[in-house]
């Protein structure tokens, strides 16, 4: 409880170095690129493309799902795997990349992670900014559901704060790990519900329920439930209990971790 409580207060104590710094390294990934930031909303938006012409056109017929046709359905999912896919990947290499910060002074290792998850919300922000544009376009109705975004946000950060940290630190001791770490997101792209319905796929029963465990598919599934206007987080209050359970488990692993080797990570690396 003692490392939980520190890697926690170190967040909040150092939120003003976080803020600076995500800016700093949205602007440093795209300095050299003539269109600048602006690839953070072209680079998804053509990813999108690509995916709606595969699995919406091509496979689903672009038929509707829950009322809506299939890209403001997969939109809403894509857009919230985008930027947990990209959070993921970018945390769990943050400590490695910034070896040189991390050796030569004294500094708040826990944030790195922190960093990269706030430095992708400026390209989130935008195209969740699309999603709602979207739905305005297929005559989604707003609802009170949509209230309930907020909260499945906040279960978005915080799973991707507790397993970035778990992330880094593991990368950071075996260098290996992240090579399999993408290999892994890149299975479960295709069974967390961003580009398709695993409940309309003649898959096994127990099968879809253990899918349904899936941290990425509750946000995901959540979503599309406030957006959509189809059910409130508390009516899946098994899956909401297993959720928060997950994430508190990888979060003391992740700070147990993080504490006990962060003194030695410039070794191991």
């Amino acid at each position: 409880m003692k490392e939980i409580v520190e890697v926690i207060k170190e967040q909040f104590r150092h939120l003003g170095m976080i803020i600076r710094m995500s800016r700093y390294e949205d602007k440093a990934t795209y300095q050299s690129h003539y269109l600048g930031l602006a690839w953070q909303i072209l680079n998804p938006a053509i990813q999108v493309a690509i995916y709606y012409l595969i699995f919406g056109v091509g496979i689903s017929a672009n038929r509707k799902i829950d009322g809506v046709p299939f890209f403001g359905w997969m939109l809403i999912g894509i857009t919230a795997w985008f930027y947990m896919n990209s959070s993921v990947l970018g945390a769990s290499n943050s400590i490695h990349r910034q070896v040189g910060m991390v050796a030569k002074m004294k500094f708040p290792v826990s944030i790195l992670p922190t960093v990269n998850i706030v430095s992708n919300l400026s390209s989130y922000f935008p195209m969740l900014a699309i999603v709602v544009g979207t739905m305005f376009i297929f005559k989604v109705s707003v609802t009170v559901y949509w209230l309930q975004y907020l909260y499945y946000f906040i279960c978005m950060i915080a799973f991707l704060f507790a397993f970035g940290l778990l992330n880094a630190t593991i990368t950071v001791l075996i260098r290996d790990y992240h090579i399999f770490l993408q290999s892994v997101l890149r299975l479960l792209f295709y069974v967390s519900g961003p580009i398709w319905d695993i409940n309309n796929k003649n898959l096994p029963i127990p099968l879809v329920k253990l899918l349904k465990l899936n941290p990425f598919y509750y946000i995901i599934e959540g979503f599309r439930d406030s957006f959509l206007s189809r059910a409130w987080f508390w009516e899946k209050t098994t899956y909401g209990l297993i959720f928060w359970f997950t994430t508190l488990i990888i979060f003391i692993l992740g700070s147990h971790l993080h504490m006990k080797f962060r003194a030695r990570f410039v070794d191991y690396i």
